[in-house]
């Protein structure tokens, strides 16, 4: 908004971007859908352990509900503890994030934070989790891969069932979460 009106912007990624400090635990881009159109937001979070008998949740931008479930899942599955963990999650730019492609994402940046480990800057996150840990694909796989490339986004980890990126961009492809960390090196490889 401006004093002459309403203003478009011509590229909403970019300026969600804009700000995006690299190399920090923690933070991860996923490829999001606002409407019909690819929208690249910035998701972080911030895992610490907590002094309180209950510790604090905080979902501002992301679903609480799914903050929890995916909070539930990386305890189960991936054998994070985080029964005693303060947990913050933000999407950045006071962006609303409600979409099932956004959990990838959010575990990546939840293990992250949690280990101190910052994920490649190249990298965006894209999957649904389910609550046995297993990765599905969403929607407009292709559309949403294609706006993370434009902005110079080189990988993306992706469910094994997503279509074929488009080109310049190379999918990861994972079977579940424990395998996405594995894959990324966040966690040592154990053999099953």
């Amino acid at each position: 908004m401006t004093e002459h009106g309403l203003k478009g912007v011509p590229d909403p990624s970019r300026l969600f971007l804009a700000d995006r400090r690299l190399q920090v635990a923690g933070s991860v881009v996923v490829p999001t859908l606002e409407g019909n159109r690819p929208l690249l937001v910035e998701l972080q979070a911030l895992v610490a352990q907590s002094a309180l008998p209950s510790p604090r949740r905080s979902a501002q931008g992301v679903d609480g509900g799914r903050l929890s479930m995916l909070l539930a899942v990386l305890e189960k599955r991936a054998q994070m503890p985080t029964a005693s963990l303060d947990v913050y999650a933000l999407a950045v730019g006071g962006v609303k994030v409600s979409e099932p492609a956004a959990d990838l994402g959010l575990c990546l940046a939840l293990v992250s934070s949690a280990l101190g480990k910052p994920l490649p800057p190249d990298l965006v996150a894209c999957g649904e989790v389910g609550l046995g840990g297993e990765l599905r694909q969403v929607a407009h796989m292709p559309r949403r891969l294609a706006e993370a490339a434009r902005l110079g986004f080189r990988r993306a980890v992706i469910p094994y069932s997503a279509p074929e990126p488009p080109e310049g961009i190379v999918g990861v492809r994972v079977g579940t979460v424990i395998d996405t960390l594995e894959r990324l090196e966040l966690v040592p490889k154990v053999h099953r």
